[in-house]
């Protein structure tokens, strides 16, 4: 029999300036934003969302880096960090929050390790 390897998560998914997707997407991998999309994302890795980049819809992962609006949820099991350019309007939960000055923030936050490891999948924790 052959066994079969398991794919590399490395693998950095791009959404470019100009671009509108609508629906849910699903990665193991990074995913970079510099458009916008209309959905809900999900991934195992980090989402980074250019100055140029909008999200409207719930976002779950391990890492984010926003710079540009997001309007809606954000489940982040380990670090979320709000550059000085990003706009967020919603709610957080994360584990660590990181704001820098400039950046705008309107909504809840909750920092509890026992919620945020649930970010990733929201069923767990029901």
């Amino acid at each position: 029999m052959v066994k079969q390897k398991e794919t590399d998560h490395t693998a950095i998914n791009l959404v470019g300036s100009g671009t509108t997707i609508k629906g849910e997407i699903e990665s193991k991998g990074d995913i970079r934003v510099d458009g916008k999309i209309i959905g809900s994302i999900r991934t195992k890795g980090k989402i980074v969302l250019g100055e140029t980049g909008e999200i409207e819809g719930d976002l779950y992962c391990a890492n984010a880096d926003f710079s540009g609006k997001v309007e809606g949820r954000a489940d982040v099991s380990e670090l979320l960090s709000l550059k000085e350019s990003a706009i967020f309007k919603g709610d957080i939960i994360t584990n660590k929050l990181s704001i820098e000055p400039g950046a705008k923030f309107s909504g809840t936050c909750s920092m509890d390790q026992d919620i945020a490891k649930t970010a990733q999948d929201p069923k767990k924790g029901k």
